[in-house]
């Protein structure tokens, strides 16, 4: 409790005790015992309380986040010029009386929730963009009075200035700025720089009447049911079209894995095929090679013939016997001792 509410507490029980003294010595007349100088006893407490009123009357404590507008009865404008600051100041008593300000941070809120803002019920701002869609916008105001500017706010709004300047300049605000964008702009590419442009424009008409915005919220943003219901449907369709490329996508990418196998196979067999004829070849050649020893070796030794036959012959062979009529295909060279033909 601060000392200019102690005062006036004192002051009160001051008076209350006058009250009593002067009910009290009243029926004791009543009674035919009176009260020796209790006319004086009287006028001592009704001076102590005269003096205790006027100490409170002139006795005014600020507290720290308030800041207090002296009316003056004896001043020619009528106002101090300054407001008082924090702490315990000393007025006229009886021919001023202080109004306080709170500066400390403000909030006003404007939202569609019934309970959120500060006016029961639905109180989103309508606003149309641009292109004529109408939304519907929620919004928050925080805000401060300029230590330096009470005064000023006084004398322009007294207490009406969250109702007549911060509400009505932020719906105001609202429907200036979003009609300058399409609606697509207002929910996408443009959101934040839409609320960039409101917030300088609340600053500036806040600032102009002794306000100070501290953030200006851009809440939330709905649209009208038949614009959501488009909105939707736009939607679906996007996604649609969406799947429907992811499926080509997916097509052509089965395709093109199709054709690389093919064309693996393809190159598989081409190698292949190639393989087989240069093994071929490579062979041919070393046949002609070998036809090539063979025939060398039987123009310098003509019996080289005739003796591969004979040793590819089982070992146990020692007599062929012919036809007598078939003359012999081979010269058959003596083997052991002297072969005869029998006919």
């Amino acid at each position: 409790m601060d000392i200019a509410s102690l005062v006036g507490l004192l002051s009160g029980a001051a008076w209350l005790a006058a009250v009593l003294l002067i009910l009290f010595f009243v029926i004791q007349a009543s009674r035919g015992k009176p009260v020796a100088k209790s006319g004086l006893i009287i006028l001592i407490v009704a001076l102590v309380a005269v003096a205790l009123s006027t100490i409170s009357a002139g006795l005014v404590f600020i507290e720290p986040d308030q800041r207090g507008v002296v009316i003056s009865a004896v001043s020619p404008k009528g106002y101090r010029d300054q407001a008082l600051e924090p702490g315990l100041h000393w007025i006229i008593p009886f021919a001023e009386n202080v109004v306080r300000y709170p500066i400390s941070r403000q909030t006003y809120t404007m939202s569609i929730a019934p309970s959120e803002g500060q006016v029961s019920g639905d109180d989103s701002i309508t606003a149309r963009t641009s292109d004529g869609q109408e939304i519907y916008v929620d919004a928050s105001v925080i805000f401060a009075i300029d230590p330096n500017q009470v005064v000023r706010v006084h004398i322009l709004w007294k207490d009406r200035y969250a109702e007549e300047l911060v509400r009505a300049q932020s719906r105001g605000v609202i429907r200036d700025v979003v009609s300058q964008y399409r609606v697509e702009e207002v929910v996408t590419s443009k959101r934040f720089e839409m609320a960039e442009a409101l917030r300088q424009t609340m600053e500036k008409k806040l600032n102009d009447n002794g306000l100070v915005l501290v953030d200006f919220i851009l809440r939330n943003i709905t649209f009208s049911p038949e614009y959501a219901a488009s909105v939707e449907q736009k939607q679906i369709a996007e996604q649609t079209a969406q799947q429907a490329k992811f499926v080509v996508e997916q097509k052509r990418q089965e395709a093109e894995q199709a054709r690389q196998t093919a064309q693996g196979s393809a190159d598989a067999s081409v190698i292949r095929a190639k393989g087989e004829a240069e093994a071929r070849v490579i062979e041919a050649q070393a046949e002609a090679q070998s036809l090539e020893l063979i025939a060398r070796a039987l123009q310098s030794n003509p019996n080289l013939l005739t003796y591969q036959y004979i040793t590819k012959l089982s070992p146990t062979v020692q007599t062929m016997m012919l036809p007598g009529n078939n003359p012999f295909i081979l010269q058959l060279p003596n083997m052991i001792g002297q072969s005869s033909t029998t006919p």
